[in-house]
């Protein structure tokens, strides 16, 4: 993911502010933990998500809390047309 540049303050601003009830959807739908790391160089947003279960993680783009979400992130991040941040998925290449 990647933040508009001087946001991260903001970004971070809404993230301790996490609504209640996203909290709980995402618990819900099987995050174990979940952290989200800033480049200051570039911008870019890493997230490390540990979930029980990938089907019904899948579940959590559909919610209205996670859309509503998406809809109050937009104008700090890169974002595609349905709101939802535009990411990257990376290719494990270790583990220990």
């Amino acid at each position: 993911m990647k933040l508009y540049p001087d946001l991260k303050g903001e970004y971070t601003k809404r993230h301790k502010e996490l609504w209640p009830e996203m909290r709980q959807m995402l618990k819900e739908h099987g995050a174990i933990s979940y952290s989200i790391f800033f480049d200051p160089e570039t911008d870019y947003l890493f997230g490390y998500l540990e979930i029980e279960d990938e089907e019904k993680w899948a579940q959590t783009a559909e919610t209205e809390i996670n859309r509503k979400w998406w809809d109050f992130m937009k104008n700090v991040m890169d974002t595609n047309p349905d709101n939802s941040p535009v990411t990257v998925d990376l290719e494990k290449v270790f583990e220990l």
